[in-house]
């Protein structure tokens, strides 16, 4: 084939790049949060229950792992809290010992065996703490990306299987931002904020069990200062919320301006508009300077603040613990283990209120993935499907039927919009080898045409007959590989030339390349390059002119050996000379195959077996060129109109 995997509605399998980056994500990862991630704004999901339980159906298979990930997790965390109780108990042995010896009591010292004792026990927990840490995380990471494949593969396929004009009706951006960032920020919260929620909810629920046994007094010390901390948060997360919201703005204008600017940077010096894009970026840039900044020098507040008031809690439990000690209600090494614990306890809340914000986020990326795969689909294919169509194969019973090229549109209606009417009555019939040229003005339905050919789009009533086999029996693979496309807006990737015109047929050898090249008559000019057939084409192919890449997509074409070859006006905007090239290859290309040329210059369709005049759909006029001049009809009109003015144009000269 040709071009016609990237489709007549353009632009190619790159499209175009997304807008700005993930809600939450300010240039330095996909969407996760960084110091003002309590403060961030999020997209919230509009069913968050729903999508949260579909989200949770595709970890369904991993259960099993899921539970070990579990497990680990509340041991590691277990094992991690239990230590500070322990590490209390050497504290106070230390400390009854030196106070023995500061008294003088006879045979007081201090007991280092048991001490030992401790700290190899401490160290075993640590080690066998950091054990399951590590379990938790390899297995984890395995369920992430696990699961993020499995969603990433439904949205690859869903996205082959979608109709065309789910493509015309979104950007290439909105697309690629769904299929791409949203999965990431899923990924990056199954990876991290999973695991992270459990060992939180362990770690609160262990630190305050622990708290209480060595004092519930104590304890309510410790509780009294979270209000405190949720006001705060509260407060600055408000706060810094607008200032977030403010930084994506100018991010987003700021990204939209530069990829403008770059994009069409020689329109930009052609109209000497360089001061004006440069003063445009450093106003926009100074927007989003002030907003992030104050959003980030506020967000930062969150964790001095809880410090501060972390620290209130600390003077007030070792104050109260202090007391008890004196009352000998509890020991110093209670005290040491209550303030290691105090320590920990607003951490796990804090953790908390970040991943739910991230959860939020996380589940609107879910819901606008579920939306794509929710999309209505092509229709089927055939429940039976016959034999692939091969232009090589004989129409034998039981082999694949050979390809002749003959088309029927039989009593065709298409409509965009139910209410809307489109193409009424479409009755064309076209023999194996003729070349079919389709005029008319912009938006006469010539495109469409052709859309419905290649079954891009369904026909609403009617059918369309290849070689007298409906398009619909056949798959669309198989339909789409009897045609070739040269379109007006060439597409070529980044890679060789060789790579580029190889693209036509797979497994291609060298030999067919060049031959096809030559064919085209691009082998001279690829052969002046200083690399010649490796010359490497850059993102947009602008390092060759615009008759070399038409040249080049020439050349695709004859190497795909088409049954159908599909031309858009691929001379419109090349220089005479080249035409002259282009025009040859074609002709060259059009030997024996049915060939439907959308033209727009009327003058280089007048040898063309048939020509199909539409207006508003419909097919008004059909004829050879010279029957239409007689009719004296809309052709004719058409055709005089552009002869008149291209006389006064030379005359003009």
């Amino acid at each position: 084939m040709s071009e016609q995997q990237k489709g007549p509605a353009g632009g190619g399998p790159g499209g175009q790049r997304p807008g700005g980056p993930a809600p939450g994500n300010f240039g330095f990862g996909p969407g996760r949060g960084g110091p003002g991630a309590m403060g961030m704004p999020v997209q919230k999901a509009k069913d968050f229950k729903g999508t949260l339980r579909r989200l949770t159906g595709y970890l369904r298979p991993y259960r099993f792992s899921l539970l070990i990930v579990i497990l680990t997790a509340v041991l590691s965390t277990v094992f991690s809290i239990v230590g500070p109780k322990i590490m209390g108990k050497a504290t106070t042995k230390l400390f009854e010992g030196l106070m023995g010896k500061i008294k003088g009591t006879p045979g007081a010292k201090i007991d280092f065996h048991y001490i030992w004792e401790i700290l190899a026990v401490l160290g075993i927990l640590y080690i066998i703490s950091a054990l399951f840490s590590y379990i938790q995380q390899y297995v984890m990471a395995g369920v992430a990306q696990k699961t993020v494949y499995g969603l990433r593969k439904d949205v690859n396929e869903k996205l082959a299987r979608l109709p065309l004009k789910f493509f015309d009706s979104r950007t290439h951006g909105e697309i690629l931002s769904r299929a791409v960032n949203d999965v990431d920020n899923i990924s990056g919260t199954l990876q991290q904020s999973l695991t992270q929620i459990i060992t939180s909810v362990v770690t609160l629920i262990g630190v305050v069990v622990m708290m209480l046994t060595i004092s519930p007094l104590m304890t309510l010390i410790s509780i009294v200062t979270l209000p405190l901390s949720f006001v705060a948060i509260k407060m600055i997360a408000k706060r810094s919320q607008l200032y977030f919201k403010g930084q994506q703005k100018a991010l987003g204008e700021l990204n939209g301006h530069v990829e403008e600017m770059y994009t069409g940077h020689n329109i930009v010096k052609a109209f000497g508009h360089e001061r004006k894009s440069v003063d445009k970026f450093n106003s926009v840039n100074e927007e989003l300077y002030q907003s992030g900044w104050r959003a980030q020098f506020v967000s930062g507040m969150i964790m001095p603040i809880m410090g501060f008031i972390g620290n209130i809690g600390y003077v007030l439990v070792s104050v109260a613990g202090g007391i008890l000690v004196l009352h000998k209600t509890i020991t110093i090494g209670d005290v040491q283990a209550f303030i290691s614990y105090s320590r920990q306890f607003t951490m796990p809340i804090t953790q908390t209120a970040q991943i739910a914000n991230i959860l939020q986020s996380t589940v609107a990326s879910a819901e606008r993935i579920f939306e794509l795969l929710d999309e209505k689909e092509e229709v089927p294919e055939a429940a039976t499907p016959i034999a692939v169509v091969q232009k090589e194969s004989e129409a034998v019973p039981g082999k694949a039927i050979k390809a002749r090229g003959d088309v029927s549109f039989n009593h065709v209606q298409f409509r965009y919009k139910e209410d809307t009417s489109l193409i009424e009555d479409m009755d064309i019939h076209v023999h194996s080898g003729q070349t079919i040229a389709i005029v008319g003005p912009t938006g006469a339905g010539k495109t469409t045409l052709i859309n419905l050919l290649m079954r891009f789009y369904e026909i609403n009533n009617g059918s369309i007959t290849i070689d007298g086999v409906g398009i619909t029996q056949l798959k669309r693979g198989d339909l789409r590989n009897l045609f070739g496309m040269v379109l007006q807006d060439t597409w070529l990737f980044n890679g060789t030339i060789r790579d580029n015109i190889a693209y036509g047929r797979t497994g291609a050898t060298e030999e067919e390349v060049v031959a096809a090249a030559r064919a085209a008559y691009a082998d001279h000019f690829i052969r002046t390059l200083p690399e010649g057939y490796d010359t490497v084409l850059n993102e947009e192919a602008s390092n060759i002119s615009q008759g070399q890449k038409q040249l080049l997509t020439i050349a695709r074409a004859i190497l795909a050996n088409p049954t159908i070859l599909i031309l858009d006006e691929a001379t419109s905007s090349v220089d005479t000379r080249t035409e002259i090239h282009i025009q040859r290859a074609m002709n060259e290309l059009m030997q024996g195959r049915t060939s439907f040329v959308i033209a727009h210059r009327l003058s280089t369709i007048r040898d063309a077996d048939l020509i199909l005049v539409m207006n508003h759909g419909t097919v008004i006029e059909q004829g050879t060129h010279e029957e239409l001049l007689a009719a004296g009809g809309f052709y004719a009109d058409l055709y005089e109109s552009q002869f008149s003015s291209r006389k006064r144009q030379v005359d003009a000269v």
